[in-house]
């Protein structure tokens, strides 16, 4: 995400400059690729980049189509087919072996999508985007786009009010199922194919202990372009000289009320680290009873399951086995030791969450490392 917004910080200030630029947007891929459909790069006039499709495999390629689109002001849909797997591929150094779709359009539709997108996710909401890339309809030009938001209004037009109310039900469908895809679109005068991409907000993490290990996981977490929230009764320790990456500072006076005073929901990760056995058990009660995506819990599982037992004691868990959102010992089973390394783990764990991965080694995997 954090690349996202400075592709989109890039994209408003080279406009504002009067700098010519085009916006390449990977649509469609097939094979083995680096990157996934979503990802963009900016390119200027004067040759800038910013951005990454390819690790370096096509950004050369894709420049050259974005001079034209930037000549005559016309959106190009281009193809890419590195699957040969013989010395015309390998040979070239290239480090990636499958194909791909990129659509590259001029500056003023890539500034308006650019600017929908940063305010979706300042709102913290996610985003869905119909744009046409190809179109037998010469009512519907390629570029057009709609835009439809969680509440499930439509914004934008692709020309007629039957195109535009297929191009709303593929966004709400994608909304729906959380998934980027390119998808075949009825139009009185002819078909379409348009890529209907769902932008998610960026991940929020809250960090509830403001201890000295609680340092690198805000850092390494917001390197990622996560919002960061650190929660803790200690008001001293809610510092912007202690945290200076962290978004905002949440004091409760009792860790109960955490989930309400930070306002947790089921886009919220939690990571408890207090070291205290009464705070950690205040903050897991609160937390258990909303319905965060994830809730880590630092310490020994044999710790856990007695601050578990406290909970079924006071009738505010049942008997069972906790829910799968709970992780203790929170983190990624890589050895790890030090706050540094503790925190990767734990930042690699909440990944593999948010992403539905088990987290294990890749050359264990069977199928494809990113799923169609």
């Amino acid at each position: 995400m954090s690349e996202l917004l400075e592709v989109l910080d890039a994209v408003r200030s080279f406009r504002d400059a009067g700098e010519a630029l085009a916006l390449a947007t990977i649509v469609d891929v097939r094979g083995s690729t680096y990157r996934r459909p979503g990802a963009r790069l900016v390119v200027t006039r004067r040759g800038d980049l910013v951005g990454n499709l390819s690790g370096g495999c096509l950004e050369g390629e894709v420049a050259d189509v974005a001079r034209a689109v930037m000549e005559d002001g016309r959106p190009r849909l281009a193809s890419f087919d590195l699957t040969a797997d013989d010395e015309a591929v390998w040979g070239w150094g290239l480090g990636c072996n499958g194909a791909f779709e990129v659509f590259v359009e001029p500056a003023e539709p890539a500034a308006a999508v650019g600017e929908a997108i940063r305010s979706a996710m300042e709102a913290e909401r996610p985003l869905a985007i119909v744009t046409v890339i190809e179109s037998a309809d010469d009512g519907v030009p390629a570029g057009a786009r709609v835009l439809v938001g969680t509440e499930g209004s439509a914004e934008g037009s692709l020309g007629n009010r039957d195109a535009d109310g297929s191009a709303a039900s593929a966004a709400r469908e994608a909304l729906a199922a959380g998934r980027s895809e390119i998808r075949a679109l009825p139009s009185p005068a002819g078909g379409m194919r348009a890529f209907v991409e769902v932008v998610e907000p960026p991940l929020r993490l809250l960090v509830c202990g403001a201890g000295h290990d609680a340092i690198p996981l805000v850092r390494f977490a917001a390197s990622l372009g996560w919002r960061v929230d650190v929660v803790d009764d200690r008001d001293a320790f809610l510092a912007s000289e202690r945290f200076p990456e962290a978004r905002a500072f949440v004091y409760v006076e009792r860790p109960e009320e955490a989930a309400r005073a930070s306002g947790a929901d089921a886009r919220t990760y939690v990571v408890v680290m207090t070291h205290n056995y009464l705070r950690d058990r205040g903050y897991l009660r609160a937390f258990l009873e909303s319905d965060v995506a994830y809730l880590g819990m630092l310490g020994p599982r044999r710790r856990l399951e007695r601050l578990l037992g406290d909970l079924r004691d006071e009738g505010v868990l049942a008997a069972g086995e906790p829910p799968d959102r709970l992780h203790g010992p929170a983190g990624l089973d890589v050895g790890a030791e030090g706050p540094e390394e503790i925190a990767w783990a734990i930042v690699g764990e909440v990944l593999a969450v948010r992403r539905g991965r088990a987290g294990g080694f890749l050359r264990d995997r069977s199928s494809p490392i990113h799923q169609r």
